[in-house]
């Protein structure tokens, strides 16, 4: 049997100047035939599932048509435009009893560095990310032993006793399912009461891989898949739309991504509440998974590429924008993501807390300028959003044929309370900064 030859650092980081129709012949006859159906039906699900294995174990000049086919379909499904929130993380407490060998930032509850915000700080965290132009903050902790029965509520109302119309994007499932756990509430009569005080959407976290094998290695304390599942689709059937995740560098194969991407397709099929996908690289230098020697040292560049454009070529058709985590990878990282399928560059963030302790270097904070600067150098298209993607706002003098401004992405088939961005005239980005 041939050995495929591996790619060098030199070609995958120059990928995208190739030419698909001299790269095209370069292909195997199957990957060939793969691509060239994805593209004309703009439909992942028109792959077969021998077809999608073929993709996401390719090698070689198939790995590089698969990284070019997937922008030609970001191109043809959403244009040039790379889209970014204004947005504050605010991680409320470090303090967790879950034991994620991933995680390197939780904190027993009598170590030096642990913390809880009180409800007054989250507020006041909430005035000053909207003072920088914020339009969303993004909540989620640690789990404490002993939290309050409605400490989640109250979270939520403290969010908008600050500022009424900032969108709150809080609490992974397996926050959800502690809050269940707590108060004894099944599960779409407690979201429905954290949407009552506030909470606008969900962050698909804490999915880390979707089988429950992998996940017993990665936490045996975490949510189960099904657990994962159920929270989700009932949240969306509550008019909660969320985010979808994977974390990939680990322990993992290629074959768990397809298990988990044909999943996110089965659930936006029943309910269309999946605003994006994000796939999130293991940072593995200060995890226990990694000292340990369970996981590998974290995805090489081919592994960071292959997933987006993966997203890209099997979501098309189901979930319409795929993310980079910008915090997990490093600057050249992200614009390569961005040339092999993705579309959007997630958030500012203002705080960053997760990602850094596990060992990531890309910081804390990108302003709305820096996104602007890196977005033109890719010869995209900068463009604000709200957390749905319902609203862009542009900077005056720049227009995209594709995608005009004040317009609207297809409606979901489930109600939203996403809020549009603030009704104002497009104003130079320094007024962010703070």
């Amino acid at each position: 049997m041939t050995m495929t030859r591996r790619l060098t650092t030199a070609e995958l980081e120059s990928f995208h100047k190739l030419d698909w129709h001299e790269l095209e012949p370069r292909l195997s006859a199957s990957v060939r035939r793969a691509l060239e159906k994805v593209l004309e039906a703009a439909d992942g699900g028109a792959l077969s599932p021998e077809q999608q294995r073929l993709l996401a174990h390719a090698e070689g000049d198939d790995l590089l048509g698969v990284l070019c086919a997937a922008d030609r379909l970001r191109k043809q499904l959403v244009g040039d435009t790379v889209t970014y929130v204004v947005n504050r993380n605010i991680n409320f407490t470090n303090v967790c009893f879950v034991g994620c060998k991933f995680c390197a930032f939780s904190r027993g509850p009598r170590e030096a560095d642990a913390y809880f915000l009180s409800l007054e700080e989250v507020g006041r965290r909430t005035l000053e990310a909207r003072e920088r132009g914020a339009t969303e903050v993004c909540i989620q902790g640690g789990l404490p032993h002993g939290l309050s029965k409605f400490y989640y509520r109250d979270i939520l109302r403290a969010v908008k006793t600050a500022v009424p119309d900032m969108h709150t994007h809080a609490f992974s499932p397996m926050e959800i399912v502690y809050g269940m756990e707590l108060t004894g509430m099944p599960v779409r009569d407690y979201l429905l009461m954290l949407k009552d005080a506030g909470l606008d959407t969900l962050p698909g976290t804490a999915a880390e891989i979707l089988d429950d094998d992998v996940r017993f290695v990665l936490s045996r304390n975490k949510l189960r898949t099904e657990q994962w599942r159920e929270v989700i689709t009932t949240a969306h059937r509550c008019g909660i739309r969320t985010t979808s995740t994977l974390m990939y560098g680990h322990v993992e194969t290629p074959d768990h991504w397809l298990a988990q991407l044909r999943l996110l397709r089965e659930i936006q099929s029943e309910t269309g509440g999946f605003t994006e996908f994000v796939p999130l690289g293991f940072v593995h230098q200060n995890t226990l998974l990694y000292q340990q020697g369970i996981a590998r040292p974290g995805p090489t560049l081919a592994e960071h590429l292959k997933i987006h454009a993966l997203a890209r070529l099997l979501l098309a058709g189901s979930i319409r924008n795929i993310q980079v985590s910008w915090v997990k990878l490093d600057r050249s990282v992200a614009q390569l993501c961005l040339r092999a399928g993705a579309n959007d560059y997630g958030g500012t963030l203002m705080e960053e807390n997760i990602s850094r302790l596990a060992g990531a270097t890309a910081g804390q904070y990108l302003s709305p300028e820096e996104f602007h600067q890196r977005i033109r150098e890719l010869g995209r298209i900068p463009a604000e959003r709200n957390t749905a993607y319902t609203k862009l706002r542009r900077l005056a003098g720049v227009s995209d044929p594709e995608h005009r401004e004040g317009e609207r992405e297809p409606a979901a088939e489930i109600p939203s309370k996403a809020r549009d961005l603030p009704e104002t005239e497009p104003t130079h980005p320094a007024k962010h900064v703070a």
